[in-house]
C-alpha cells in the first residue's frame, strides 16, 4: 500500500473567525477528498516572538519554532491560507516562515506548497497569495501553480461554513487535486 501524502495546513491569521480559516477548512476537506492525509495546525498554539537576529544569537530557536520545524519536516507538502493586511502577507505568516528557515536544515526545501486566500474585498487577497507563493519559492518550496482566492468572503459561506457558490468549491478542489498529484510525483 502506498504511503499517504502528508500535508500540513495552517492559516496566516490568528483570528478565530478569520475568513481564511474558514476557507482553509474547505480546502482541507478537498485535500482529504483528493487523497491527502492532512494535519491542521493552529499558529496560535505556536506563538513566536518577532524574529530578531540578536534574540536568536542569545537564546537560539524558540521552542515553538523547533516544534513547527519538526512538524513541517514530517510532511511532504503544505497548504497555507494567506490573508491580506494592507495589500501584504500577514506579519504572523512572515514571522512564522522566517523563524522556521533558521533551522540547520531548511524544512521548506523541496516541500510542495499550495496557497489559498480569502478577503471580504473584491480581489480576494490575491496580492498576498502571490507574495506568499513568491516567499515559499524563495525558501525552497515547489509551489503548486494556479491561484485559488475567494473575493467577498463575508458573503461566501453558509452558516455551516460551506461555500455558497459551486465555482468557488470547484476552484479549491482543482488546486487540491494538483497539490496531491505534485506531492505524489515529488515523493517518487
Amino acid at each position: 500500500m502506498p504511503t499517504p501524502i502528508r500535508i500540513l495546513a495552517f492559516a496566516g491569521s490568528a483570528r478565530r473567525e478569520s475568513f481564511n480559516r474558514k476557507f482553509l477548512a474547505v480546502a482541507v476537506d478537498a485535500a482529504r477528498a483528493a487523497g491527502c492525509e492532512v494535519t491542521l495546525a493552529d499558529l496560535n498554539e505556536y506563538e513566536l516572538p518577532l524574529y530578531h537576529g540578536d534574540l536568536e544569537d542569545k537564546a537560539g530557536l524558540p521552542p515553538n519554532a523547533t516544534r513547527l520545524i519538526a512538524l513541517i519536516t514530517s510532511h511532504q507538502g503544505l497548504l497555507i491560507a494567506s490573508p491580506e493586511y494592507n495589500s501584504m502577507i500577514t506579519p504572523l505568516l512572515k514571522n512564522t516562515i522566517d523563524w522556521c528557515t533558521r533551522a540547520d536544515d531548511n524544512p521548506f526545501e523541496g516541500k510542495v506548497a499550495a496557497v489559498i486566500s480569502a478577503s471580504p474585498g473584491p480581489l480576494g487577497a490575491v496580492r498576498s497569495l502571490v507574495m506568499a507563493q513568491t516567499l515559499l519559492m524563495k525558501v525552497g518550496c515547489i509551489v503548486v501553480p494556479g491561484q485559488c482566492y475567494l473575493p467577498h468572503a463575508s458573503k461566501a459561506f453558509d452558516d455551516a461554513g460551506k461555500l455558497l457558490e459551486e465555482r468557488n468549491l470547484k476552484s479549491v478542489q482543482a488546486l487540491m487535486a494538483k497539490l496531491f498529484r505534485l506531492a505524489s510525483k515529488n515523493g517518487e
